[in-house]
């Protein structure tokens, strides 16, 4: 399996492919792969001539460094494991150097304000840099299509705000959130959940499902404070937030409507590691 270290090697090779217009799929990751990212790959796969798989922990979009430092970095497992279930995916592991030149800061990004709500108040220039990430690797790729997992439904919606404000030629492709048995959605920090914790986790999920039954019957206001004072009775669990939103705008739900298409969101700590998940509360 080709894996290519730097973005001037990988748009060489992609040359060829670009010119005969032959379908380009990419899959951005910054690695620690799961089953969730597998799918988004064999999604790719099937759907493309040829799949790019980029695994790069991007710095400028973390607003920790603790978690910067600690987050999973398992470069030749990932590798291993695309290689087994793909023929026609090729690696981009660049170093930070290269993919940012030495200036290793993002730009200032407007994306219509989508970028304050939910993570955006608690991250504070979180979608800056996954603006600036995206934008420089489309940029290198040239992708036809490029998938994105829903669990970040929030950055989904980002990407494909910065597709349309950029005139970007590429078809984002959102894919359904993969979850464990327990119904925790995977993510590349679960690897660093004890045992226990992941069995506390999974009422994250068991949560959303019930605030889904409630929000069919109850106002978004009755749900979002029966999930608070659930969670916060939880001692293993720490809430940071819960938000009922509009899918499109993002913006809090204050009252629903029938033309409008709703999905809860939460933020979750565990053992001081930080989890993310959502449900679409329309079907």
């Amino acid at each position: 399996m080709l894996v290519f270290k730097t973005k001037s090697l990988l748009i060489n090779y992609l040359k060829s492919f670009l010119d005969l217009n032959k379908p380009v799929g990419f899959v951005p990751t910054m690695g620690a792969l799961h089953d969730g990212h597998l799918a988004l790959i064999k999604n790719s796969s099937k759907n493309n001539k040829l799949t790019v798989v980029s695994i790069f922990v991007n710095p400028t979009q973390f607003n920790n460094l603790e978690d910067l430092e600690k987050y999973p970095r398992t470069l030749e497992k990932d590798i291993e494991k695309i290689k087994n279930i793909c023929s026609n995916c090729i690696i981009f592991a660049p170093s930070v150097d290269d993919i940012y030149e030495g200036k290793t800061c993002a730009a200032s990004i407007e994306f219509d304000g989508i970028e304050f709500e939910m993570e955006g108040k608690h991250r504070p220039g979180h979608f800056d840099g996954v603006g600036t990430i995206v934008k420089k690797l489309f940029e290198i790729v040239k992708p036809t299509n490029a998938y994105f997992g829903e669990k970040d439904f929030q950055q989904l919606q980002i990407v494909k705000k910065l597709v349309l404000k950029n005139k970007i030629d590429v078809t984002v492709v959102g894919c359904p959130i993969y979850r464990e048995k327990s119904g925790l959605a995977m993510s590349s920090r679960n690897e660093r959940l004890s045992i226990e914790s992941k069995e506390s986790a999974a009422v994250i999920y068991k949560t959303l499902q019930i605030a889904k039954e409630k929000f069919g019957t109850k106002s978004a206001q009755e749900v979002s404070l029966w999930v608070i004072n659930s969670l916060n009775k939880n001692k293993d669990l720490k809430l940071e937030y819960f938000e009922i939103a509009d899918e499109n705008t993002l913006k809090t739900c204050v009252r629903k409507a029938k033309n409008k298409k709703y999905r809860a969101f939460i933020a979750v700590y565990i053992e001081n590691i930080r989890l993310i998940d959502n449900i679409s509360l329309n079907n």
